[in-house]
């Protein structure tokens, strides 16, 4: 949660021009070799059947007090497009993962302590994951599903053995603010309230620090190369591991950091680049390499400046998630204010501006196409296409706002975790496959 001052050197270095053209040549002619499919809206006939059994009386009523809400309609409840619902939870659901190896087992963690294992077939629980004494506000299974990790906001990290669901190794360190597995190796990093950045082993536990600045580490992602690792601060800063030797490789603040606490780290599919996003609401591009900020995306080129009376709202906004496409050259920004914003990576230039009526609270993009899934305060997941900023389909199901959402590998599934004690797994329909 950092925001971002205005850099005065905005040009794009040498190196930064490189992984541009690279990433732009690779992919500059793909708009071109991609069909977009425009969904053709229901026709009267499809809606009357869709609504046959609903009491119009009743809805209409329940429709017309909740206009001016911004948050999630009573009504909505009614929707539920989703195939299964996981129940066990007690209080709201913060965060979920899938397995990366056979992308058919979920792991979330909730506000009542718990964290579980589930099928994501049925929903059946394949074990729970027990222990926390706080909020489990962190989960995930390492790159090959053989370890789930999970972690509470006080700092108790535990980590299980899938196969046997046992207990391998546990940790406690200051309060969690994050927590992400290595992309090849059993080796976990967290960040932490104190500024530290820790690494270890799993499940022999051999541990590494990195220490940041004396305020919470509030975001971190680990390099695809596995070897770096880029962590954002409270105070706005931005640094670069180098992973064995645990020193510093860059540290961007000041001008080049953030004005605000970072919210939000990616890197695109190689790790030349890297997004940093803030409360400030500004999104850096940052070249990985030497660390020179490449161009920075300001809300005030997406969002038109509020008149006096909306100023409150207006500084309520903040860069809550950030991405890459890996098929073309594109990033996307989801904003508080619930503006997505596309930006085309080899211009710098903003390509198209998606409007949601509630907040984004993360977004992630298809592995192998131009589309972003986005969640939001609404309780809805939406799919967009970047290539030409349209709406492709929106479920629901949830009647409270969204917290976490995962995707598995062919983006055929999107499990979401809630405000309403509940997770969802939606099964996605496209009509372009």
């Amino acid at each position: 949660m950092a925001e971002s001052g205005a850099r005065t050197e905005s040009e794009p270095g040498p190196e930064g021009s490189a992984a541009l053209m690279l990433l732009a040549g690779a992919d500059g002619d793909a708009e071109e070799l991609v069909e977009v499919v425009d969904l053709e809206s229901p026709g009267p006939d499809d809606l009357a059947n869709e609504m046959e059994d609903v009491d119009l009386e009743e809805e209409e009523v329940a429709w017309e007090t909740e206009e001016e809400d911004e948050g999630v309609e009573e009504g909505m409840e009614a929707q539920d497009d989703s195939e299964v619902t996981f129940s066990k939870h007690t209080a709201s659901v913060f965060c979920v993962s899938i397995d990366p190896k056979t992308n058919t087992l979920a792991v979330t963690g909730g506000e009542d302590d718990k964290a579980y294992v589930w099928h994501l077939s049925d929903g059946e629980l394949l074990f729970e994951c027990s222990g926390h004494k706080d909020s489990v506000t962190c989960a995930g299974f390492s790159h090959d599903s053989t370890f789930v990790a999970t972690g509470d906001m006080s700092g108790l990290i535990k980590v299980w053995q899938v196969d046997t669901k046992e207990e391998v190794w546990s940790f406690e360190v200051g309060d969690l603010e994050w927590m992400e597995w290595h992309p090849q190796a059993h080796v976990l990093l967290a960040g932490t309230a104190d500024g530290n950045s820790w690494m270890w082993k799993i499940p022999g536990g051999d541990c590494k620090t990195f220490q940041g600045p004396n305020c919470p580490a509030t975001c971190g992602h680990i390099l695809p190369d596995g070897k770096r690792a880029v962590v954002g601060y409270e105070d706005g800063t931005v640094r670069f591991w180098d992973l064995k030797q645990g020193s510093s490789l860059h540290v961007l603040k000041g001008q080049d950091g953030h004005q605000g606490p970072l919210t939000c780290v990616a890197s695109n599919k190689d790790g030349s680049l890297v997004l940093t996003g803030s409360v400030d609401c500004h999104a850096k591009l940052v070249n990985s390499v030497n660390g020179k900020v490449v161009f920075v995306f300001r809300a005030e080129s997406v969002v038109p400046k509020p008149s006096a009376g909306e100023s409150e709202e207006a500084e309520s906004n903040s860069v809550e998630s950030l991405g890459f496409c890996n098929v073309m050259p594109l990033a996307a920004v989801g904003y508080l204010d619930g503006t997505l914003a596309i930006y085309d990576l080899t211009t710098q230039t903003l390509r198209h501006k998606c409007h949601h009526e509630s907040g984004i609270v993360q977004l992630l993009w298809e592995e192998n196409s131009p589309v972003v899934y986005t969640c939001s305060l609404d309780g809805a997941v939406y799919l967009w296409d970047a290539r030409s900023g349209k709406l492709i389909s929106e479920y629901r199901g949830h009647s409270a706002e969204i917290l976490d959402f995962a995707l598995n590998k062919d983006a055929s599934v999107v499990v979401t975790t809630s405000g309403d004690h509940q997770a969802k797994v939606f099964c996605v329909q496209r009509p372009d496959r």
